[in-house]
């Protein structure tokens, strides 16, 4: 039995039918060249001629010469009509592509309710539409709609659409779990029920997540013989899914001993899966299997203890075989041992048994008493650690700043912060207004400091959140305020607390900046006579 796994990504045209992603024809472009890279095999770009953003994106593909064969997707002929007329097929022939996915119906509930034909009909127009794809020269997958419900309910009929397809020549035939309701037993028992009727038949299957078993579904019917694997990166999906490729993969390949993407491009699962997400714009869960920030985070200090001598004691697999890293928490449950592990990453050496150690471990537990989290602001840890050791050169300092927030009648809100600072013994004032009193404070602060550290150019703010700590104090409740701020290679997260949410921004975000120049021992001077009239206040 091959061990070979095909892997069929639909992340394009499946996964955009989650709620909440929309992808422009230059976001799919992007896509399909980091999915290229990553070494699927199959990319489903879309429904040619469906909309404009489709229409150019398999304009487009033809010319990236890409390595993965890209599908187009469509449905067999209406019914009553002929496949060489029928103007969803032409569609499909004229994108261009090597290698269609067709779907079709095989359940008989479906065929009566919703395409209101017969059975035999279904079984005609399933026939044709493959033939006729196939005497155009494309490669044909075929997507058998409602599979399992319809083996459940007429094990017959399902067989004898399989059956249809296979005749009329169809490359692949996939077996799709669409209301994502069955259990692996079942999709273990009905794959070798067709795998018996059908054994020289190229076999796949496309789960959905209703039930939280799409990636165990695709792996018991990757057990019970299928060699083609369709899913979507992070398991983007309509309602709660599908099959997310960033767990089956790996699972797949590092668990079960299948070929999928091969070693080295295995590694890049994680960045692609981040990527991806970010032209998505959708946050990925921290907790996301194999690819998420947190999937080898440690955080209790018997466990960061053990890791340190030998991290298979609490991680399955080298985080760095899928492109991942080990991270270490600090938090209220951080002994010496996470301590000394982040200050280790960070170019920091501390004996353990040392008092430096101890005082930092102790005002680490009193800034989260006091209502300060770590483990989600390593950039905010890491200065507080470097300036500890004394590593930490203070390149600016803090003297004040003003808010002004005005309301006319009839008008937006509009938000102007003052702020003043201390850079290379020179005191510099700004102003400015923003989308919002942080926003405001935000670019005041950059205006100041960008004539003497131009690489803050690069850097900008990618996400603000604002947690309540203790609700029963109303308005005057101490507020978390965390910011993760980006640059061209690079992201980090920082934290403050106040009473005063302006303030906490404010902590944060200066916390953000220091951050950013970690590393420049000197600002790049510029003479009083350089700087913009009116930023200089002696």
């Amino acid at each position: 039995m091959s061990k070979s796994i095909s892997i069929f990504d639909t992340t394009l045209r499946d996964g955009t039918q989650g709620e909440g992603i929309s992808l422009s024809a230059d976001d799919k472009v992007k896509i399909a060249l980091k999915l290229n890279a990553l070494g699927v095999h199959y990319i489903e770009g879309g429904i040619p001629g469906s909309n404009s953003k489709d229409i150019e994106f398999f304009k487009r593909v033809k010319e990236l010469g890409l390595t993965s064969k890209v599908t187009a997707f469509g449905s067999t002929r209406r019914k009553g009509s002929v496949a060489d007329q029928d103007a969803n097929l032409q569609r499909m022939v004229e994108s261009g592509v090597s290698a269609a996915t067709l779907v079709g119906k095989s359940w008989d509930f479906h065929v009566h309710t919703a395409l209101q034909t017969t059975l035999e009909e279904n079984l005609a127009m399933i026939y044709d539409s493959i033939a006729f794809l196939k005497q155009k020269g494309l490669e044909v997958i075929f997507d058998a709609e409602h599979f399992f419900d319809g083996f459940k309910n007429n094990p017959d009929y399902a067989a004898q659409v399989m059956t249809k397809a296979y005749e009329a020549g169809a490359d692949w035939l996939v077996m799709c779990d669409t209301n994502g309701g069955s259990m692996p037993n079942e999709i273990s028992d009905i794959v070798t029920s067709l795998t018996s009727i059908l054994p020289d038949a190229n076999l796949g299957i496309h789960t959905h997540n209703d039930c939280e078993l799409a990636v165990a579904n695709t792996l018991s019917a990757v057990q019970a013989g299928v060699r083609q694997v369709q899913g979507t990166m992070n398991g983007y999906g309509e309602r709660c899914g599908n099959a997310n490729l960033c767990s089956i993969i790996p699972n797949l390949q590092l668990k079960l001993g299948y070929d999928c993407i091969g070693e080295n491009n295995l590694r890049n699962l994680t960045s692609t899966a981040r990527y991806v997400s970010e032209i998505a714009n959708v946050n990925m869960p921290v907790n996301q299997p194999y690819v998420g920030n947190a999937a080898f985070a440690h955080k209790g200090g018997i466990h960061v203890s053990a890791i340190l001598r030998d991290s298979r004691t609490y991680e399955h697999i080298e985080p760095e075989k899928v492109g991942n890293k080990q991270r270490v928490l600090v938090s209220e449950l951080a002994g010496q041992s996470n301590i000394v592990s982040k200050a280790h990453d960070m170019g920091i050496e501390f004996d353990p048994s040392s008092e430096k150690a101890k005082e930092i471990i102790g005002k680490i537990k009193e800034l989260e008493h006091q209502g300060y989290q770590f483990e989600g602001a390593d950039a905010s840890l890491e200065l507080l650690l470097r300036e500890a050791d004394g590593q930490l050169q203070e390149l600016f300092t803090f003297e004040s700043f003003k808010m002004l927030v005005e309301k006319v009648a009839g008008q937006p809100v509009v938000s102007e912060a003052f702020v003043k600072i201390k850079v290379a013994g020179e005191s510099i004032y700004t102003a400015a207004e923003g989308n919002g009193p942080v926003n405001a404070l935000d670019n005041a602060l950059r205006k100041a400091l960008v004539q003497y550290f131009p690489t803050l150019k690069e850097m900008h703010l990618a996400d603000y959140k604002v947690r309540v700590l203790d609700d029963k104090d109303a308005t005057a409740a101490k507020v978390r305020v965390l910011i993760e701020s980006k640059n061209i290679e690079s992201s980090w997260n920082t934290v403050g607390v106040s009473s005063n949410v302006l303030e906490a921004s404010w902590e944060a975000l200066v916390d953000s900046m220091r951050y950013a120049l970690l590393g420049q021992i000197t600002p790049e001077h510029v003479s009083e006579t350089q700087i913009p009239q009116g930023l200089v206040n002696h």
